[in-house]
């Protein structure tokens, strides 16, 4: 995992968005056993107590849940996962819209961009 804070939003927030993006991708699969607490602090060198802030955040929207002694997985509900991902790709869509937009592109300029950009891969 990568972690470079912004010191204008708090760091279990930041933790929290990482950890989705990983979960989003693949990088911890569906079931997936998730490293402990300290682990994860040690990784992203923060305290654990931020750490777990941010992984109660994460069970409370579902997408992680604890074994009793166990420890802590990744949902098994792949459709709490597909709908993460499909509101976190339409809100990436909607600000670079708005980013096109702001420097000057009309709705149509920003279709072609696309279009173009198909060909071009």
């Amino acid at each position: 995992m990568k972690f470079e804070f912004d010191n204008n939003i708090p760091i279990y927030i930041q933790l929290v968005e990482e950890l989705k993006i990983e979960i989003m991708s693949g990088k911890f699969k569906s079931g997936e056993k998730i490293p402990s607490v300290r682990d994860l602090a040690l990784e992203a060198k923060v305290n654990p107590n931020t750490m777990q802030k941010a992984l109660q955040e994460l069970e409370s929207l579902n997408l992680i849940y604890t074994e009793r002694t166990a420890g802590k997985y990744i949902t098994e509900n792949k459709k709490i996962i597909e709908s993460l991902k499909f509101e976190y790709a339409k809100n990436l869509t909607e600000k670079y819209i708005e980013g096109m937009k702001a420097i000057g592109y009309t709705e149509e300029e920003i279709k072609k961009y696309f279009n173009n950009k198909e060909k071009e891969d």
